[in-house]
């Protein structure tokens, strides 16, 4: 289950954060989009790196 939901943070992280790049260098609010993209995407990838493999 947390690994599950650690890969869904981790996917919604990286295309945020691909948005967020994309509206900060064109013209729009690219910076909370990234900011808020990068963060659930290091949450996705501690809970990748914390969860046990079963």
């Amino acid at each position: 289950m947390n690994r599950s939901i650690g890969t869904a943070l981790t996917v919604i992280g990286a295309l945020l954060s691909l948005a967020g790049v994309a509206l900060y260098v064109l013209p729009g609010p690219g910076f909370p989009v990234l900011a808020i993209g990068l963060a659930a995407l290091t949450a996705g990838l501690l809970t990748l790196a914390v969860t046990p493999r079963t």
